[in-house]
């Protein structure tokens, strides 16, 4: 798998405490790379640091050999309710980046067009985001992330505070957009199932000072379904990270 985005030399610590230290990764392209590890090894910090929202202590990081400036980035956060503008309507906030872009305004309106068919979405976009459910803000969240045609799509764990029903739903449209658009996508997650399920490239990180445990490819075809939960290469994959997992726990315990 040819690398897309190359981590080299990174360091970061909090109140002198060591998160990580001097570590490369190398992350494939046109890939779903889920990022599972112990709580506090740092799996939001990490995509933090990459998309440029945490400065680094040190290190560098290339997006196909470029700069983070000169890469187009989309980035779905947890908290979709501080993530969305309140002042601006739904729809609004799906063409923010574009707007910030300069696109025209024939682009801005066609390419959020072609988002609302895309996620079949049938609420009022002329609402404010308090007025939508949390599933809705959750989409708009996505739809906006996505609106400028994004080279890497980076997810926070981003169904955690869905029901199971929407959060089924949002994982096939995920699905659907990467066939479509083969965007590299880094999934956070706190769900081994979701981190597998979603997956082609599973990063396992250890405890702090944080490094990589193993890295573990999920190749069950696409679009995954159902039944992929229960079938044998995912139970088989699962229990590798779960093994991975429960050894870094007792090192913690």
């Amino acid at each position: 798998m040819t690398a897309h985005i190359q981590i080299r030399g990174l360091s970061k610590s909090f109140a002198g405490q060591i998160l990580y230290s001097n570590f490369d990764l190398d992350f494939p392209h046109q890939k779903i790379t889920s990022i599972f590890g112990p709580n506090g090894c740092g799996k939001s910090t990490l995509i933090n640091m990459i998309s440029g929202l945490l400065p680094m202590d040190s290190g560098q990081v290339l997006f196909d050999g470029k700069t983070l400036e000169k890469t187009v980035i989309g980035y779905v956060f947890q908290n979709y309710r501080d993530a969305l503008f309140p002042w601006k309507k739904a729809i609004d906030n799906i063409k923010y980046p574009l707007q910030i872009a300069k696109k025209s305004s024939a682009d801005i309106e066609a390419r959020t067009q072609e988002l609302i068919q895309s996620f079949d979405v049938r609420f009022d976009l002329n609402r404010y985001p308090y007025e939508l459910s949390g599933g809705q803000q959750q989409l708009i969240s996505i739809m906006r992330a996505l609106a400028p045609y994004p080279e890497v799509l980076f997810l926070d764990e981003p169904f955690s505070a869905l029901d199971y029903e929407m959060t089924l739903f949002m994982r096939d449209k995920l699905q659907a957009i990467f066939e479509t658009t083969k965007t590299t996508m880094i999934l956070v997650s706190h769900d081994l199932d979701e981190a597998v399920y979603l997956a082609d490239h599973i990063l396992m990180l250890t405890r702090r000072p944080t490094r990589v445990a193993q890295e573990i490819a999920f190749t069950a075809p696409r679009p995954r379904q159902t039944n992929t939960l229960t079938s044998e290469i995912f139970n088989v994959v699962k229990g590798q990270c779960l093994d991975i997992f429960q050894k870094e726990i007792k090192v913690l315990s």
